[in-house]
C-alpha cells in the first residue's frame, strides 16, 4: 500500500496496513513507523506490568494491557503507548507522541529509558520533564497511597540474565 494523497493518513489506511511486524502509529495525520522492539523492551515492559498491575487490581483504578494496544481518544488518532526506548523510537517518544499526550491532557507520560536506566515524568504543561534514576511515584488519586517503583530494582530485574 502506497502513501495517501497529499500525505495525510487516516486512522483507516493506518488499519489497512499490512502485518509486517511493524508498529504503525498516526499522530496528526503523521504515520509513525516502528521495528518490532527488542528483548530488552520486552522484558522492561513485562516488569512494568509486574509492578503496576497489582496496584492497578488492588484499589480498582481499570485494567493494565501489553502493547500492540491501541490508544483511541476518539480524535481519529492511533496510539500505542511505550514503556522505553530504542534509538529508532526516541524522536517519537520524546517529542511527537509526548506532545499530544499533553495536549490530550494525559496526566503522567513516562519514558522509561532502559539504557540510561532513568525515567522522564512529563505532565501536560511541563516543558522539560522531571528526570528520575531512584523512584518513580504515581497517585492517581489523593485518596489512594501512590505507587511507588524503586528504579534501581527495576532495572536490575530488567536486566538479570
Amino acid at each position: 500500500m502506497g502513501m495517501p494523497a497529499a500525505g495525510f493518513w487516516t486512522r483507516d489506511s493506518v488499519l489497512a496496513l499490512p502485518e509486517d511486524g511493524n508498529r504503525y502509529e498516526l499522530v496528526d495525520g503523521k504515520l509513525l513507523v516502528s521495528p518490532s522492539p527488542r528483548g530488552a523492551h520486552q522484558a522492561g515492559v513485562a516488569e512494568l506490568f509486574r509492578l503496576v498491575d497489582p496496584y492497578v487490581r488492588a484499589h480498582r483504578m481499570g485494567r493494565v494491557c501489553f502493547s500492540p494496544a491501541d490508544l483511541d481518544f476518539r480524535s481519529g488518532q492511533l496510539l500505542q503507548p511505550d514503556l522505553s526506548l530504542s534509538p529508532s523510537t526516541a524522536h517519537h517518544d520524546r517529542v511527537t507522541k509526548r506532545q499530544y499526550y499533553q495536549r490530550a491532557g494525559v496526566p503522567v507520560y513516562w519514558i522509561i529509558d532502559l539504557d540510561l536506566r532513568s525515567v522522564e515524568v512529563w505532565s501536560p504543561g511541563d516543558r522539560a520533564p522531571v528526570t528520575t534514576k531512584h523512584r518513580l511515584l504515581w497517585q492517581s488519586d489523593i485518596g489512594i497511597p501512590p505507587l511507588v517503583i524503586d528504579l534501581p530494582r527495576y532495572f536490575r530485574a530488567v536486566w538479570a540474565e
